[in-house]
């Protein structure tokens, strides 16, 4: 944003206000670029030392100071009186060149003058001599010659005149040809820190009178990005008051709005833009921009090209967004500007897009799975965080010991879809519900406190066995809790399984129940007596002999004649009867083989 005393300041530089801020603040030497220290060094060198190439390709991205090295290096060349390297800017050489009138420099174009018969007509007049030292020819946007212009050029550039100095300039440097690139000396420029194009946005703002706040300051560097010429363009805009504060942040609206999963908002951001005469696919373009600075403040800082104020915004933005969430929208939105070459609405397709990107139901893509899964991995890392790890157990059927069918959501009462655990019992709740058993449980001692983990060992029991090790659990499966008292958990065992042989396996009937139930409960073992004193006396079923030795008037029944039992040796004979010639062995033990 600009004070209003701007229009007074534009007003004070008088007719020099109708020439374009890059053009009038055109660097004239090598000490006034900026960012490009390499290549003033290397350039300087070899016009002190007398050792100038024949042919140089300057390569860079578009408003970084090739062409205007490229008359710098020419007003050197030819200056009268040079000093250290710079020319001197105030001899007729100099200013010829300045004023583009010089006959000892051609510039070219090279994206319109691109034919064989145009590289033919350099290559004639290159033959000829000039009022000045070097001859220099000045070849723009090199790349976009065609093969037949690349070989005719390819000789001359190979032995010129000696008099004779190629300049070709290009942004980009792979579409040159291997065999011209061998031919030159490569310089490559760089984009400006932010630093360097600062400082030099304030110099030109100081020369020119102007008054820029330094919110419109940021902005203009933002815009630049990194470029000289774009950023005293967006400067020139801004004076001017073309450009309306609500431009400059709708990005930052719809980066905000793709954080919060906002779908309305999202598309009001895009609208904002387009009514303020953002063109679809420049707007998509500055949101994959913003973003790629967004994932490179928090992974790389010192990567951005931007003030340090607006690096500490957009990592802010970049941390809630999330590193994946970031790639994704730059993936999406780089497919979009692609389909949005041929499309014909490319409005649509970025609103399109940004449905998408807010909503992970409308996307099925194999990408847009991995983030909802990711999302509920956050989702359960947070709850474990919060200490709910996962559901309680549902409720267990005392009669079968398995888990009662429907139990949580009858138990509860409530929506089971929820992941929110709920509060465990307290103390007195647990001692006024006790669980539900067909034999009477005793009552619990007061100071008995329930277990911290999923319940009291009455109602966990069948869980805590099927959580035992196969012996241990051999010995306990037909076990059941007595009473739980003084945090002692007694545990009747049947009357038919040894004590001893079930107390070596305590030790770890108690870790599993402490790891269950809390580290506060012991165990003690008892054998089930009941089954001593309540089992009724064995039937002796009467022989035939007592029968008759009773009464021998009794009847007899005929099947008691019989034995039920046949003895080892009644077989044992019925065998020799049937094999005289066989004989008796004994098995082996077990294990063992004969």
């Amino acid at each position: 944003m600009v004070s209003p005393g701007v229009n007074h300041a534009i007003g004070r530089v008088g007719a020099m206000a109708t020439q374009s801020l890059y053009r009038r603040f055109r660097p004239r030497k090598f000490s006034e670029l900026y960012g490009q220290e390499h290549v003033v060094r290397a350039l300087r060198n070899s016009v002190i030392n007398g050792r100038e190439g024949q042919a140089y390709l300057f390569s860079g991205p578009r408003g970084t100071g090739k062409t205007t090295t490229a008359r710098i290096l020419a007003k050197v060349l030819n200056c009268v009186s040079p000093a250290d390297g710079e020319p001197c800017c105030e001899c007729d050489s100099c200013r010829a060149v300045e004023a583009g009138t010089s006959y000892d420099v051609l510039e070219l174009d090279a994206a319109s003058n691109n034919g064989v018969q145009e590289i033919r007509d350099i290559i004639e007049s290159a033959s000829l001599s000039s009022p000045g030292r070097h001859r220099v020819f000045i070849l723009d946007e090199v790349h976009m010659l065609t093969k037949g212009a690349e070989a005719a050029l390819l000789k001359t550039l190979e032995e010129p005149p000696e008099h004779v100095v190629f300049v070709l300039a290009t942004t980009d440097p792979q579409k040159v040809s291997e065999t011209i690139r061998s031919r030159v000396q490569h310089l490559q420029f760089h984009l400006l820190p932010v630093a360097e194009l600062e400082k030099y946005v304030r110099f030109v703002i100081k020369e020119a009178a102007l008054d820029v706040n330094d919110e419109s300051l940021a902005m203009v560097l933002r815009q630049g990005a990194g470029s000289a010429r774009d950023t005293l363009s967006a400067l020139e805009i801004v004076v001017s008051g073309g450009a309306e504060p609500e431009a400059a942040h709708t990005t930052d609206e719809l980066i905000d709005a793709l954080a919060a999963k906002d779908q309305g908002r999202v598309l009001a951001a895009v609208a904002q833009a387009m009514q303020l005469g953002r063109d679809p696919r420049t707007f998509t373009e500055d949101v994959v921009r913003t973003m790629r600075d967004s994932f490179l403040s928090v992974l790389a800082p010192e990567l951005v090209q931007l003030p340090a104020a607006r690096v500490e915004v957009i990592a802010g933005r970049a941390r809630s967004l999330g590193n994946r969430t970031i790639v994704r929208v730059m993936e999406v939105l780089g497919q979009t500007l692609v389909e949005m070459r041929h499309a014909p609405d490319a409005r649509l397709l970025l609103e399109v897009a940004m449905v998408r990107l807010t909503s992970s139901e409308l996307d099925g893509s194999s990408d847009a799975l991995v983030g909802r899964i990711a999302a509920l991995e956050e989702r359960v890392a947070q709850l474990a965080a919060h200490g709910v790890s996962s559901l309680p157990p549902p409720p267990v059927d005392p009669s079968t010991g398995r888990a009662r069918i429907g139990g949580r959501a009858a138990g509860t009462g409530r929506d089971t879809s929820s992941p929110v655990q709920r509060p465990a019992e307290t103390p007195k709740a647990a001692e006024s519900t006790p669980p539900k058993s067909d034999a009477p449980a005793p009552a619990p001692a007061p100071d008995a406190a329930p277990a911290s983990g999923s319940g009291d060992p009455a109602r966990v029991w069948p869980q805590i066995v099927d959580s035992l090790k196969p012996i241990a659990k051999a010995y306990f499966k037909t076990a059941s809790v007595e009473s739980v008292t003084d945090n002692v958990v007694t545990v009747r065992i049947p009357q038919n399984m040894p004590l001893e042989k079930a107390n070596e396996q305590a030790p770890v009937l108690t870790e599993v129940l402490r790891r269950m139930c809390g580290a506060k409960y012991s165990v003690s073992l008892v054998k089930d007596q009941t089954g001593a004193t309540e089992r009724p006396a064995p039937v002796v079923k009467k022989t035939i002999v007592d029968v008759v030795a009773d009464d021998v008037f009794a009847p007899v029944d005929p099947a008691d004649i019989l034995d039920e039992e046949v003895s080892e040796d009644n077989s044992l004979d019925t065998l020799r009867e049937f094999f005289p010639e066989g004989h008796v062995e004994e098995a082996p033990p077990k294990g063992k083989k004969k």
